[in-house]
């Protein structure tokens, strides 16, 4: 009577610990495309081609600065003294050439020799360049004067509007506006502030959802697995429904972020500082199902193949075990006796690509993390007077973690198979 409540009692648990799976796994699947999503448009906004790459920005800093320069144009006395030199030297070289103009003008008729006559004796021209001096003082008075220097200062920045209204590159912003639109922002950075919070507490919150998802998971392992006695019929299909559910969460939710990004680029250009933030040069978040949809859809016939490959060892082989399993277990149409499910059931661990699968992507995080970082080290060592923060955002997301939980606890149940064909043979008898 004691075993039965027990057994009753662990049945209704597990049932509990299934449903509970469901959700977690619709949870963490929804939260986890929704994120994703949150992460690329995030990206999109701080993307390198909308600020260090766009010709907009640049344009925007730099007049800025120039603005500065011009509102501050002032002639100090060594400017006055030294612009004094260069307005003699013109004033001196214009006499000589309207000089030069008259006399060449009044050539070939009578009048103008009667004229130029007349200029002879009348006009000195060296009288007319001893007052260059004077002409230079008035010249320089007019200059420094705050109704001139204000019509300077205006046709400057005029001029200035114009070379950057000349000055311009075609973009497509239409990514940009959608974004705005779906977030429903005015500006880039009210965009920025919103997502980064999103992306933050959805984090948070699919962490411990995963977490949660695999912790029931280990429960109904060591539950109904790790006992001495062999598996009943209800505890095999709850163990199963759990690896399946792990196996659809972990291949449907990102399981790894791929980012490099420089933080922060300065540097000083006339006297005033020119920076850019959060300049994001890669980033890719994807699931297995993501990276397989990339690959069927390309046009190179390798890359379909490789695709192909992928879905059949993380998707497709993983389902067939599972699905020869149960016929193993129920001995479906003599199922034991057959080759095939016995390879799949109590052979197939070491053909299993699902634990490749794992190692790979780890190791893909760790190459392209040492990637990263080195490109970066080189390009702060080659950019010494420019000061360059950059960051590598490389990191493995919760779906790596459900697909891992469920590569480990599926040889735990082909181990359980094997290691009790006993229990099979009293149900057969």
């Amino acid at each position: 009577m004691k075993i039965t409540t027990i057994k009753l009692f662990n049945l209704i648990l597990s049932v509990i610990i299934i449903i509970a799976s469901i959700m977690l796994c619709h949870q963490v699947i929804s939260n986890g495309i929704s994120n994703q999503k949150n992460k690329n448009d995030y990206a999109e906004l701080n993307h390198v081609k909308y600020g260090l790459f766009s010709v907009d920005e640049w344009k925007r800093q730099i007049n800025v600065i120039l603005a500065e320069e011009i509102n501050k144009l002032a002639l100090s006395r060594t400017d006055e003294r030294e612009f004094r030199k260069h307005i003699e030297v013109l004033l001196n070289a214009l006499i000589d050439k309207v000089a030069k103009k008259i006399r060449e003008g009044n050539k070939g008729s009578a009048e103008g020799w009667v004229a130029q006559a007349f200029i002879d004796i009348f006009v000195s021209l060296e009288d007319i360049k001893k007052g260059i001096p004077e002409y230079a003082d008035a010249i320089i008075h007019e200059m420094t004067k705050s109704k001139t220097k204000g019509q300077i200062k205006t046709m400057l920045n005029k001029q200035l509007e114009q070379y950057f209204s000349e000055t311009f590159a075609a973009q497509d912003t239409s990514q940009l506006s959608r974004i705005l639109l779906r977030t429903d922002s005015k500006d880039i950075e009210s965009a920025r502030i919103k997502l980064n919070k999103a992306i933050s507490v959805k984090h948070d919150l699919i962490v411990k959802e995963a977490v949660l998802l695999i912790i029931l998971s280990v429960i109904l392992f060591a539950l109904f697995g790790f006992s001495k006695q062999p598996l009943t019929s209800s505890q095999y299909i709850v163990l199963v429904l759990s690896l399946l559910i792990l196996l659809i969460a972990g291949v449907t939710t990102p399981m790894i972020d791929m980012e490099a990004k420089i933080s922060r680029m300065s540097f000083v250009l006339m006297g005033h500082p020119i920076h850019f933030e959060n300049q994001v040069l890669y980033f890719q978040s994807k699931s297995i199902l993501d990276v397989f949809w990339i690959m069927i859809t390309h046009k190179d016939i390798q890359m379909k193949f490789v695709g192909v490959l992928l879905i059949t060892f993380s998707i497709v082989f993983p389902l067939l075990k599972i699905i020869s399993s149960l016929g193993y277990y129920y001995n479906y149409h003599r199922a034991k006796e057959n080759p095939v499910i016995r390879f799949f059931v109590l052979k197939s661990g070491k053909w299993s690509m699902a634990d490749v699968m794992v190692v790979a992507i780890f190791m893909a995080y760790i190459g392209f993390n040492g990637v990263i970082s080195s490109q970066f080290g080189q390009l702060r060592a080659a950019a010494q007077e420019v000061e360059l923060l950059t960051t590598n955002g490389t990191s493995l997301q919760p779906g790596y973690y459900l697909f891992l939980t469920y590569t480990l606890l599926a040889l735990f149940l082909s181990g359980f198979l094997s290691r009790k064909p006993q229990a099979f043979e009293r149900k057969d008898q």
